[in-house]
């Protein structure tokens, strides 16, 4: 069983920055992409980013390019997301996800991930 845990949200105002961790359990961590969801209330969830397993492709949504950073430890079995010049409209709870195939490139598609941590609320004040 997998399981993982974030942690590094908080209220922030706006064109600040924030962190996000996600500690995964398990020892085949560096098999796997990782990927990064949000939903904001009454909205459904969407991609934020993801990496692949071997690191070396990321994808960010349009709303974050240019403003968030993917990033993953395998030696610690950690993924991080630095998010920067942060926006009220990055207001939500951030899920960190395990891609259900090995070796994967990080799908945008949030059905294709089988883990899902319990999410960590960013809210971001104007």
């Amino acid at each position: 069983q997998v399981q993982l845990v974030e942690s590094g949200g908080g209220l922030v105002q706006a064109g600040g920055s924030l962190r996000l961790s996600c500690a995964a359990s398990g020892r085949t961590f560096r098999n796997y992409a990782m990927g990064w969801f949000r939903q904001a209330p009454g909205k459904e969830r969407e991609f934020v980013s993801s990496l692949s397993a071997s690191g070396s492709t990321r994808n960010y949504a349009d709303s974050v390019k240019g403003r968030c950073t993917i990033s993953r430890d395998n030696a610690k079995n950690m993924v991080y997301l630095q998010m920067n010049s942060l926006k009220p409209e990055d207001t939500a709870i951030y899920y960190c996800a395990r891609e259900e195939r090995t070796y994967g490139m990080g799908s945008r598609r949030s059905y294709e991930y089988d883990y899902w941590g319990q999410g960590t609320q960013v809210t971001v004040s104007s």
